[in-house]
């Protein structure tokens, strides 16, 4: 038995649901979209205030430090530069974590019914 039988079934049904998979491609390309700059957004934001050029890194006094930003405005507290390095988990993370996060939504959109009149059952 083949496993992959179903497949004609469903590519004989795509045509008629044409404004479906648009929908769903749109869906899925504006979740993808705003997964990926809510997931880059903080890291951009973190890089850009502990570096050298910005005001707010200038305040520490000694070299080769980092001002790390804290919820309290106030406090002051300065890490050595070498403990902030690219590791072998930033590349894989925020991928994984764009999946979970689009795969989720997908399930909530899902779970709300938007197109339960033209849900495929076969």
């Amino acid at each position: 038995m083949n496993p992959f039988s179903f497949v004609p079934s469903i590519l004989r049904r795509i045509p008629n649901r044409y404004p479906l998979v648009l929908y769903a491609v749109t869906w899925t390309i504006l979740l993808t979209v705003t997964v990926g700059f809510a997931s880059f957004s903080p890291e951009f934001a973190f890089v850009s205030a502990i570096s050298h050029s910005s005001s707010f890194a200038r305040e520490c006094e000694y070299i080769d430090v980092i001002r790390v930003p804290l919820d309290l405005p106030g406090e002051l507290f300065c890490l050595p530069a070498w403990m902030f390095r690219k590791s072998n988990l930033d590349y894989f993370v925020p991928p994984i974590f764009a999946a979970v996060v689009v795969a989720g939504s997908a399930i909530v959109v899902s779970a709300l019914g938007l197109w339960e009149d033209d849900r495929i059952d076969f």
